[in-house]
C-alpha cells in the first residue's frame, strides 16, 4: 500500500509517497531532507497529535476555557482524551499555562489552560 503525506516538519512542505508493509514505512520518496523521513515514519507507525478542546467554567468570566497538552499524544487515544476533558469544571482563577491535569492519561503529557480566566 502507499500513502501520500505532506510533510510539515519545515517550510518545504514536501509532498512525500510512503510505501507501506505490515504497518511499517517501508519506503519514503519525495523528502528533500532527513525530516521528512522522520515525520513519515512517525506518521505511519505512531502518529502523534496535540489534543485542543475547552472546559466549561463556573462562576467565572469565562464560559469556556481553552486548554490543550503540553506534548503530543497517540492520535488513538484523542476520542478518549476529549472525553476525559468533558467532564472537567473549572470554577477558580487559572493561569495561563497552569497544569491542570499531570500526566494526562498516564501518556506523559499534561492537560494545561492556554490562556488565563479569573
Amino acid at each position: 500500500m502507499t500513502k501520500k503525506l505532506t510533510c510539515i516538519e519545515c517550510p518545504m512542505s514536501c509532498a512525500l509517497s510512503v510505501d507501506i508493509e505490515n504497518c511499517k514505512a517501508v519506503k519514503i520518496n519525495g523528502n528533500k531532507c532527513p525530516k521528512g523521513e522522520t515525520y513519515a515514519v512517525s506518521e505511519v507507525e505512531n502518529p502523534l497529535r496535540v489534543l485542543t478542546s475547552v472546559v466549561v467554567c463556573e462562576n467565572l468570566p469565562l464560559k469556556m476555557l481553552p486548554v490543550r497538552t503540553d506534548n503530543p499524544i497517540p492520535k488513538a487515544r484523542l476520542m478518549e482524551g476529549m472525553n476525559e476533558i468533558k467532564k472537567i469544571r473549572i470554577s477558580k482563577p487559572v493561569a495561563s499555562g497552569e497544569v491542570l491535569i499531570k500526566n494526562f492519561l498516564g501518556l506523559n503529557a499534561n492537560l494545561i489552560a492556554a490562556r488565563e480566566v479569573g
